[in-house]
């Protein structure tokens, strides 16, 4: 469930509530804020893969051509 605030910018780019609940998610995560890596070590570590899997159908689904005349979908 993405997480919206009222003091925060509207962001209209595509997929934008798995984006932000994909970088909460790694930021917020052990790997990071306890052992201090990057959040890129720890993605390559396995952490957060069902948002990561989640941001990737989303943004395939942009460049899929059966889904541009039904539109995207609803992330």
């Amino acid at each position: 469930m993405p997480k919206y605030y009222d003091d925060k910018e509207p962001d209209n780019r595509a997929c934008a509530g798995v984006r932000e609940d994909f970088k909460a998610c790694l930021l917020q995560h052990d790997c990071v804020v306890k052992e201090g890596k990057l959040p890129s070590e720890c993605l390559k570590e396995g952490h957060c893969k069902a948002l990561q899997t989640s941001f990737f159908e989303c943004k395939r689904s942009m460049l899929d051509t059966r889904s541009r005349f039904r539109g995207r979908k609803g992330y």
